[in-house]
């Protein structure tokens, strides 16, 4: 699969992925994906602006760690246009260390959190939860990354 990856650091913050590292996420999680070429982005963010998407598009107030856009496609027309996805760097790496996860393990698990709702996983019922976590662990573990659910 052709995939056509922006990754734009809103952030100048120490430890941020590159984007190769990032397009190697993004690749893990469409793995399977139908299609032959998608188009996405990352954006990386500060706490304010992810709390104005969080406020805006949930209904939430402050900022929470990534944030997934679907794109929507015109009736008729052929997209490969995924969608966009927004990690709040500050959330990210604070809770790396919260929650004793090395900080490129954390980062890998929260794109490939967004890819996959950018490809129809969702978390809201316990079955959906199941289904999403394992396949995220699934995925990390295969990148050499440890089981983002295991306790620390």
């Amino acid at each position: 699969m052709n995939i056509n990856l922006d990754v734009l650091a809103e952030v100048d913050t120490p430890g941020l992925p590159d984007h190769d590292l990032v397009e190697k996420w993004v690749a893990a999680a469409l793995e399977g994906y139908p299609g032959e070429e998608v188009d996405l982005s990352v954006r990386i963010v500060d706490e304010a602006e992810m709390t104005v998407l969080n406020r805006e598009f949930r209904g939430k107030d402050g900022p929470t760690n990534v944030l997934s856009f679907a794109a929507q496609a015109m009736p008729g027309v052929d997209h490969r246009i995924l969608g966009d996805i927004a990690v709040c760097a500050p959330v990210v790496q604070e809770e790396a260390v919260l929650q004793h996860k090395k900080p490129e393990a954390h980062w890998a698990h929260m794109v490939i959190h967004g890819v996959l709702h950018l490809c129809g996983y969702d978390h809201i019922r316990d079955q959906d939860a199941g289904r999403m976590e394992s396949r995220e662990t699934e995925l990390l573990t295969r990148l050499g990354y440890a089981d983002p659910w295991a306790e620390t």
